[in-house]
């Protein structure tokens, strides 16, 4: 089982990236993917999901309009659009992919939002 996000980075304040988590595996199309993030001296915390076919997507209140979550299951991965970056976004930014007990991690990708 492998996820491996990309597409982090340096980006000044109101800039905007666009994460990917590609999956191998397992079968990506069967899992809930949520994206997490942690910030130095933070704990962990969700910052979005979409449930199995897109059905449904959530968002922490802080990302709510700013950050869109997609999956393309033809190519079992996971995107994360990050837009109107504030420098508070600063953080790993890791994905996750969750079906029942079964729970997989990525490794994460940096993100940094500063001028």
């Amino acid at each position: 089982v492998q996820l491996v996000e990309s597409g982090g980075g340096l980006v000044q304040p109101g800039g905007s990236l666009r994460l990917s988590c590609a999956a191998s595996g397992f079968t990506f199309s069967s899992y809930a993917m949520s994206w997490y993030r942690q910030a130095p001296g933070k704990e962990r915390e969700l910052v979005a999901t979409i449930t199995v076919a897109g059905r449904t997507t959530d968002y922490a209140d802080s990302v709510k309009g700013r950050f869109t979550i997609s999956r393309d299951d033809a190519k079992n991965t996971v995107y994360l659009q990050m837009s109107s970056l504030k420098p508070e976004d600063t953080a790993v930014y890791f994905c996750k992919a969750a079906r029942g007990y079964r729970v997989f991690w990525g490794q994460g990708t940096q993100v940094t939002v500063s001028s």
